[in-house]
């Protein structure tokens, strides 16, 4: 297995069959210019088997921290540490640019998700809840 970082175009839409949906070459340029986005991609054989997201957020109290945006493992490549070696990649990406932490949300009965997470060192900080407004911008 080879994780590395996305920097192009053309590795985002590859990896398209890891998203909740197709993906739109202007949001992946949008993507790869904003500063504190990073995909980190997992490859099996020269093919994209997994994928996450992290965003590197700043806050003048609080200093940087990385957000697990989305992690996602193709179905042939689960239960073979793809999602862990994901995981603990964008960790040591976080180490590396000087986060403090690094947290994901993530829904309390999706088991696979905990148990990968957890298994990479993430403790849970108790109950969380995620309030969401929607917006509906022209598609």
């Amino acid at each position: 297995m080879d994780v590395r970082r996305a920097t192009s175009v053309r590795e985002l839409l590859d990896a398209q069959h890891l998203y909740d949906g197709p993906a739109r070459e202007e949001w992946a340029e949008r993507f790869l210019a904003a500063p504190g986005h990073l995909m980190l991609i997992a490859y099996v054989d020269g093919f994209p088997a997994g994928m996450v997201s992290g965003v590197e957020m700043l806050h003048p109290d609080k200093g940087v921290e990385m957000c697990l945006y989305e992690l996602s493992v193709d179905e042939a490549h689960r239960r073979r540490g793809v999602g862990r070696a994901l995981t603990e990649a964008l960790a040591a990406e976080a180490r590396r640019r000087g986060c403090y932490d690094m947290w994901v949300g993530v829904d309390t009965d999706n088991d696979p998700a905990l148990a990968t997470y957890r298994s990479t060192g993430a403790a849970d900080d108790g109950e969380f809840a995620m309030l969401t407004w929607e917006f509906h911008p022209e598609a």
